[in-house]
């Protein structure tokens, strides 16, 4: 079974300015460098011939390349405990726009559509079950903003659960214009 997610890498500068703010909440288990990534759709586990499936189809999306950015920092809780700790993204219009046709493509080949409201973000950091008390640092770091950076690609990716956390190996880029690079043989 694979388990996929369509994803952007924010590049190196943004990515050490979100590492730069990982620090002061006790519990967090913060993301890596190679963690951090702006979901567009999450797949699930799926075998070899739907991966390929979704694969193909995702080859068939052009959009139009856009610009974004990080903006503000929140939380999502699971029955009232803080288990995800984020930096916002923005504009938050356009990238709904290719989520959609990411979902369309996932659901043109047998996937279930997405069922949650799309909210563009990078993950920080996860908790257990105790959650973390998180109100400090999203004070502190309300303001964040990052500078502005081109989507012009998104990856296919599949994640891999170990010892330490999920580990995410790029299987393809998909550019704008419908280009496809295989990452993975």
């Amino acid at each position: 079974m694979h388990r996929l997610f369509a994803a952007v890498r924010p590049p190196a500068d943004q990515r050490a300015y979100l590492l730069s703010l990982m620090d002061g909440v006790q519990g967090a288990r913060w993301q890596t460098d190679d963690q951090l990534h702006l979901t567009l759709r999450f797949i699930g586990e799926v075998d070899r011939h739907r991966a390929n499936d979704i694969a193909h189809a995702l080859a068939k999306i052009r959009f139009t390349p856009l610009d974004v950015q990080l903006s503000g920092v929140g939380a999502f809780d699971r029955r009232g405990v803080i288990d995800t700790l984020w930096a916002g993204v923005k504009p938050r219009d356009p990238l709904a726009a290719l989520h959609r046709k990411i979902d369309r493509a996932c659901v043109s080949v047998g996937m279930p559509p997405e069922s949650r409201a799309y909210l563009p973000h990078v993950t920080l950091a996860r908790f257990g079950r105790t959650g973390g008390l998180v109100d400090s640092f999203l004070s502190r770091h309300a303001p964040l903003a990052g500078a502005p950076f081109r989507v012009d690609r998104f990856t296919l990716f599949e994640s891999r659960l170990g010892q330490h956390g999920a580990i995410y190996h790029a299987i393809a880029d998909y550019d704008a214009d419908g280009a496809v690079r295989p990452l993975l043989e």
